[in-house]
C-alpha cells in the first residue's frame, strides 16, 4: 500500500472517528499518575495543557492510574478548557480506597496511601463511575470501558470475573449509556482472548487493546481486529511502544509488557531499528502511525508523561514514512503480511 503524501493532523478529523472520539492521538494518562516515577503536581498540568494546545483533543485515564491521581490531575488541567473541544475516557473494574500501610508501589505507581480493589459489581461500576466525574470535574464521560478482564489478570477467578462482567458490570454500562452519563462503553484490556470471549456476548462500541496490535506485534490479534471491524467496534489502540521499547529514538528501550525485556525481545527490537535506518525512518513514527492504517482504529493512545514527550508524539504524527520502510519491514519478515500500512 502506497504511503499516504499528506502529514496526518492531530485536530482533522478520522473517516473512521466517532463521534465521540475527537482525534486520532489521545493522551494516555497513567505516567501523568505517577507510573513508575514521581511527576509533580506543575509538570502534570503543564503536559495536559500543553497536549490540548497540540491538536490531541482525546484524554484518556483511569482510577487505577495513581490511584486517582491522574483523573484528579487531568480534571483539574482541563477546567479551563471547554468541555466540546476534547472527549475522555475512563474505565471501572476497580474501587479507590485509603490505606495509610501502602508504600510498597507493587502496582507501578509512586503514590502511597490508596490501594485498588477489584469490584464488578453493578454498585462498583456506579460508585466507581460517580468518583471518576468528581475527580475529573465533568458530567459525563465520553468512552467507558471495563478495566482488566481476563484470564491473564485473574487466573482462576476469570470464568467468575467474566460472568459478572456480562451480567452486572456491563448492563450497568450500559444503563448509564441510555441515560446520556456516557456516550461509548466498551473494555479496556491487554489480552486478545477476553475480547473474543466479550464480543459475541454484548454489544460493545469500542476495545481498548494495550500493547497487542502494535509495529513490534500483529500476530495474535489478527481475529480481534477483523472482529472489531465486522461487529463495527471501534479499537482504541493502546501502548504503541510496548512500554517504551520501540520508543527510543537511538535504539530499543529496556522493558516490554510492562516488565524488564529479555535479551531475546531486545534482540528483535534492534532488528526494528536496524531495518528502518536503511530508509532513514524514526521507529517511534512508525510505531505510533501503524495501528492507524487499520480500518478498525479509531486512534493510537500513547502514555505522556512531560512536554517533550507530548511534542515527540505530535512530530512522530505527522512525519512522512516512505512506502519503502513498510516494505523493508516485511522483507525482513518484522511485519505480517496481511496487515495494512499507512
Amino acid at each position: 500500500m502506497a504511503a499516504s503524501t499528506t502529514k496526518p493532523d492531530l485536530d482533522q478529523a478520522s473517516t473512521r472517528k466517532p463521534a465521540w472520539l475527537a482525534s486520532q492521538l489521545s493522551f494516555g494518562g497513567a505516567p501523568v499518575g505517577n507510573l513508575y516515577a514521581s511527576v509533580d503536581d506543575a509538570s502534570a498540568a503543564a503536559t495536559i495543557t500543553h497536549a490540548w494546545q497540540r491538536g490531541i483533543r482525546h484524554f484518556d485515564t483511569a482510577p487505577y492510574y495513581g490511584y486517582g491521581l491522574s483523573e484528579s490531575r487531568l480534571g483539574a488541567a482541563l477546567r479551563g478548557v471547554p468541555r466540546e473541544s476534547f472527549t475522555l475516557s475512563t474505565k471501572v473494574g476497580r474501587l479507590i480506597e485509603d490505606d495509610a500501610q501502602q508504600t510498597s508501589h507493587t502496582d507501578g505507581f509512586i503514590v502511597d496511601g490508596h490501594r485498588a480493589r477489584f469490584d464488578y459489581s453493578r454498585d462498583g461500576v456506579l460508585r466507581s463511575f460517580e468518583a471518576s466525574l468528581q475527580r475529573l470535574g465533568t458530567d459525563h464521560i465520553d468512552v467507558l470501558l471495563l478495566h482488566d478482564v481476563g484470564a491473564l489478570t485473574h487466573g482462576e477467578h476469570h470464568a467468575a470475573i467474566l460472568r459478572q462482567a456480562l451480567e452486572e458490570a456491563l448492563p450497568a454500562m450500559a444503563e448509564l449509556r441510555t441515560q446520556g452519563a456516557c456516550s461509548a462503553i466498551g473494555i479496556g484490556v491487554n489480552e486478545e482472548a477476553v475480547c473474543l470471549e466479550v464480543m459475541p456476548r454484548f454489544p460493545l462500541d469500542v476495545i481498548m487493546l494495550a500493547g497487542r496490535y502494535t509495529l513490534f506485534e500483529q500476530q495474535d490479534s489478527q481475529n480481534v481486529m477483523a472482529q472489531a471491524q465486522a461487529r463495527g467496534v471501534a479499537v482504541l489502540a493502546a501502548g504503541p511502544y510496548n512500554s517504551g521499547l520501540l520508543g527510543g529514538a537511538q535504539g530499543p528501550g529496556k522493558f516490554y509488557n510492562y516488565a524488564l525485556a529479555d535479551d531475546v525481545v531486545v534482540a528483535r527490537a534492534q532488528r526494528f531499528y536496524d531495518v528502518l535506518a536503511r530508509t532513514h525512518t524514526d521507529v517511534g513514527a512508525a510505531a505510533l502511525q501503524f495501528p492507524l492504517a487499520h480500518p478498525a482504529v479509531a486512534s493510537v493512545v500513547c502514555g505522556l508523561r512531560s512536554i517533550e514527550e507530548v511534542d515527540q508524539a505530535a512530530a512522530r504524527m505527522q512525519a512522512s514514512i516512505p512506502a519503502e520502510a513498510w516494505r523493508t519491514l516485511r522483507d525482513a519478515g518484522l511485519l505480517q503480511e496481511s496487515v495494512p500500512t499507512p
